[in-house]
């Protein structure tokens, strides 16, 4: 029964109204909105997310491997899914970055069955996220959109994976070559047929067999082609994030399982497909009533709009900036990597103060050598703030929330705020932290944690 036991999604805050696109080219608009990550964010943000919200408070001594899945990875040479496991404070699991396909996902989650089945991980974690690059005034800027979701596979699994069937298929689209800036494609109708309806049909029949199955969940490049390949198979197509959320690449096939698993009842049967050059094919049976922390409707009925059409530009590093590069230092990064990513602090073993970061002083008791590591929480409440204009030598119209916060359980720590109004920050309110890139400062990504409000209700205290 090796398969799912645990899920988790992460759809970005800000919402693009794809009329705002259709405005700006005077072109016409899809319906609906799409997904942007904010300037702060990328597919390991996004992942590290999604991880989070997948393995909520579950312990985690049992996770062998991580897998990252992506065709938008933050380095062309350097190891993300080792970033992910730092920060989740897994320093002896096996690590592998997935990409190149659109169907990296699904490849990740082939991966970690087999390493659960043959015993060489007793538990692995895939992560799959994407934010990709679409030319301006194009289709594909409307349609596209950002997200990330993972799921823990594991024996004796809530949601089994029944079956499952590949093939590859050297098709030419969608591709992007190194250097290219936008994503191209295909003639559509040939991509359509050639590219998706035969492999994934395909695909779905081998894994199928004699079987059935309530609904398609999984990856396909617009709604128009998910319904016809519904219709050739015969079974429901249930995706609801074409209008709202938009084409997530990479990571569509698994948030839409996540949205799936979120309403699925026990003996619910669900056929999850992907496609990149050839399709993979799953077949899944919900054995046991698992809930997610974070549900992805949830998410997907939150969020902020997109104020301006530049704002959208600016976060994606498309209009020229003479912002002066922060300073940094690969060798301090690395230092305080042990603590600062997975967020270990220290306790006094005299006065059982818990402090940030580690001193081998304790400030309350003045105690030496007396620390024993411990693990922060990520909740807290804002001690003190301050809205600071000046960025890196830059001057915002918008200030920068900078708060303190005293952290649930113990500890506390400084911190930029992101997803708020500057106005609306007061002592007392609740935050939650998320992983963020800061800056990149001494031409590497500084990734290092801030505070948001809680996505669920806000509890004053």
């Amino acid at each position: 029964m090796t398969g799912i036991s645990a899920w988790g999604a992460y759809i970005p805050a800000l919402r693009l109204e794809r009329s705002l696109l259709g405005k700006a080219w005077g072109t016409p608009a899809l319906p609906g909105a799409r997904t942007v990550r904010a300037g702060d964010e990328d597919s390991l943000t996004m992942g590290v997310e999604a991880a989070l919200t997948c393995l909520g408070d579950r312990a985690r001594d049992d996770i062998d491997a991580v897998f990252f899945a992506t065709t938008t990875p933050p380095y062309a040479e350097k190891h993300a899914a080792a970033t992910i496991a730092a920060v989740l404070g897994l320093r002896d699991a096996m690590t592998s970055d997935v990409t190149g396909s659109l169907r990296a996902g699904a490849a990740a989650l082939r991966g970690a069955l087999d390493a659960v089945d043959a015993g060489t991980a007793r538990t692995a974690l895939v992560v799959a996220a994407d934010n990709r690059p679409a030319e301006p005034a194009t289709a594909m800027e409307q349609l596209f959109g950002d997200g990330a979701a993972a799921v823990l596979v594991t024996k004796e699994a809530a949601v089994e994976i029944v079956s499952r069937a590949s093939n590859a298929e050297d098709f030419t689209g969608p591709w992007r070559r190194p250097g290219d800036s936008y994503v191209k494609t295909f003639d559509p109708k040939l991509e359509t047929e050639y590219g998706y309806i035969r492999p994934v049909g395909a695909a779905a029949k081998k894994a199928l067999g004699e079987r059935t199955a309530g609904a398609i969940v999984g990856y396909a490049p617009d709604p128009r082609t998910l319904a016809q390949l519904s219709k050739k198979l015969g079974i429901e197509a249930r995706d609801a994030l074409f209008k709202t959320a938009g084409n997530l690449g990479a990571a569509h096939a698994l948030v839409a399982l996540a949205a799936a698993l979120d309403d699925a009842s026990v003996g619910d049967r669900l056929l999850l497909v992907a496609q990149g050059e050839g399709a993979d094919a799953f077949v899944l049976e919900v054995r046991a009533s698992v809930t997610s922390a974070l549900p992805v409707r949830d998410q997907l009925a939150a969020g902020a709009p997109v104020p301006t059409y530049e704002s959208y530009l600016r976060s994606r590093r498309l209009l020229p900036s003479d912002a002066a590069e922060p300073k940094s230092s690969t060798i301090t990064y690395w230092r305080d990597r042990a603590q600062a990513l997975p967020l270990i602090g220290v306790r006094c073993g005299n006065c059982g103060t818990v402090q940030f970061p580690a001193n081998r002083a304790c400030y309350e008791c003045s105690v030496f050598d007396q620390m024993a590591p411990v693990s922060l929480q990520r909740t807290g409440t804002i001690f003190t703030f301050t809205l600071d204009h000046l960025l890196g030598g830059e001057y915002l119209e918008t200030p920068l929330p900078r708060v303190v916060v005293d952290l649930d359980g113990g500890g506390r720590i400084f911190l930029e705020m992101t997803e708020v109004d500057p106005s609306s920050v007061a002592i007392g309110d609740r935050i939650e932290m998320t992983f963020r890139l800061l800056h990149d400062g001494a031409g590497f990504h500084n990734y290092y944690w801030k505070a948001r409000p809680p996505r669920r209700a806000p509890v004053r205290v």
